[in-house]
């Protein structure tokens, strides 16, 4: 199955209210298909620094954008209930006029757990809580009315009332990189996300296509996507656009169709505008 290339920026939320207004609309005005924040109780690579949360904040940029796709890059499922974080999801997708872009995933900062006094299970039981969310938030955002008896997780003629305006749900992007993660990726995922090396991303692809072939779905139903996590990668994609061509042209080899990218410092503005005015139209062109 052969998509549009689709490009999207993650913005850590440690700027102030304003500024991060004032970048949303701007990454929306040059044409991305997507701006996303962050799930943290603290930045990771800057713990000290201030930090806005992730699902508030969405909600306040939903109803300050009008076209782009928005979403948290992914919801830690350690922090809520996923039954509230399904009724969170609906009514951002209210009030972005069904533009919500759904991420998930496991949990994985330690630090901010430990804080905050909350358990991280170890990955056995991490990754199953996890699977049975994933099924929760899915049955919640489908149907008025959910049962589900589970080892994490029990609903009992829960009423969901308004559903999301997307239908029959908003897409779901999953963050996973092992194997039992990227079953579960084959199973509820419209979108796979994932960070690495062009050769482990390559990797987790045929593991992603195994698991699909399991079970009998077409892979090419995964959307796959990448974050680019820019300080801890070895190349910067916004020194120059050729960097940015660079980069894409590695990972779509490697069989990547979106790319979620940090967003760049102020000081390569000329750079983001020509990526946004000359990389992005010629790289969906040539994806037709």
């Amino acid at each position: 199955m052969t998509r549009p290339l689709r490009f999207g920026i993650c913005v850590d939320q440690n700027l102030g209210w304003e500024k991060t207004v004032e970048r949303w609309r701007r990454f929306e005005e040059l044409g991305f298909d997507s701006v996303w924040d962050c799930d943290h109780w603290v930045q990771p690579s800057r713990p000290q620094g201030p930090y806005f949360e992730a699902w508030t904040l969405l909600a306040a940029l939903a109803a300050k954008t009008e076209r782009v796709r928005i979403g948290v890059l992914v919801s830690s499922n350690t922090f809520r209930h996923p039954a509230w974080l399904a009724k969170m999801a609906a009514t951002v997708d209210h009030v972005s006029g069904g533009r919500l872009e759904l991420g998930l995933g496991a949990g994985w900062y330690r630090p901010e757990h430990e804080m905050l006094g909350i358990d991280l299970p170890e990955p056995k039981d991490l990754v199953g809580r996890f699977e049975e969310a994933v099924q929760v938030v899915d049955l919640l955002l489908r149907q008025d009315v959910t049962g589900f008896s589970g080892r994490h997780y029990r609903l009992r003629e829960a009423a969901f009332r308004p559903g999301p305006v997307q239908q029959p749900r908003p897409p779901l992007t999953i963050g996973a990189h092992g194997p039992r993660m990227l079953g579960i990726c084959a199973r509820w995922a419209d979108s796979w996300n994932s960070f690495g090396s062009p050769e482990e991303i390559r990797a987790r692809n045929s593991i992603l296509d195994e698991h699909c072939a399991r079970i009998g779905r077409d892979p090419g139903t995964v959307v796959r996507s990448l974050y680019y996590w820019t300080a801890r990668a070895e190349q910067d994609c916004w020194s120059s656009l050729d960097a940015f061509h660079d980069l894409v042209g590695r990972y779509r080899e490697a069989g990547i169709e979106e790319f979620v990218i940090d967003l760049p410092r102020e000081d390569q503005e000329s750079v983001l505008e020509r990526v946004a005015a000359e990389a992005l139209p010629a790289l969906r062109a040539a994806r037709r």
